[in-house]
């Protein structure tokens, strides 16, 4: 993508390209609901053999968050809109706590942008409070929770254009090029817990 950006001499690049230059990885949460599923389904009918791995999707997100969990930092959530993304986002902690069995309370900040309210059943009951139920939320943090309603795209340049006006540029953590080692370190952690072992005693 950048390439091209790049031979059709493109002055600014898109998401994707940024993405990539930047080590940032992205996630879809319904590959087949969108145009690039149904483009792959229809080379399916071909006899292409390319599979998305939605697996490896859910558990690599769920390792980017425990790693920042397990060195003593933080975990966000910033939701700009809704449906199946934010929920994708959302049960990283969820994973981490009730499937893997390892010890984790939930995200420590919650940031949402939405029209959608839930007295006309817009946000479908997800909001904050009910996060919390799920363990998507530490408990503790839910006073300091915000969801802004407003359009995203009013909300997504104001606070961008507040975020590069007030701090300064961090290191970039390349979170893409890390990909295999964080999912070891989630790998070592679920061993550990006793969940793995447990799925696989025999029932009686």
């Amino acid at each position: 993508m950048r390439a091209r950006e790049e031979a059709l001499g493109l002055k600014h690049r898109s998401l994707l390209a940024a993405a990539w230059e930047y080590g940032v990885p992205i996630y879809t949460s319904s590959p087949g609901d969108s145009s690039i599923g149904m483009n792959i389904a229809a080379k399916a009918l071909e006899g292409n053999q390319l599979l998305l791995d939605v697996n490896a999707d859910v558990n690599e997100t769920a390792a980017i968050v425990w790693d920042a969990k397990s060195r003593g930092g933080k975990s966000g959530v910033w939701i700009l809109g809704g449906g199946s993304p934010k929920n994708f986002l959302l049960q990283t902690e969820p994973q981490i706590q009730e499937v893997l069995g390892i010890a984790e309370k939930g995200h420590d900040y919650f940031l949402a942008v939405t029209d959608a309210r839930s007295d006309t059943g817009g946000l479908s009951g997800a909001t904050p409070a009910e996060a919390v139920s799920w363990g998507k939320i530490d408990p503790d943090q839910l006073p300091g929770t915000v969801i802004c309603y407003a359009d995203s795209t009013i909300g997504l340049p104001l606070l961008t254009s507040y975020a590069l006006a007030k701090h300064a540029p961090r290191p970039l953590k390349r979170l893409y090029d890390r990909r295999e080692e964080l999912m070891t370190k989630l790998k070592d952690a679920y061993f550990a817990s006793g969940r793995a072992a447990e799925a696989q005693a025999p029932k009686r």
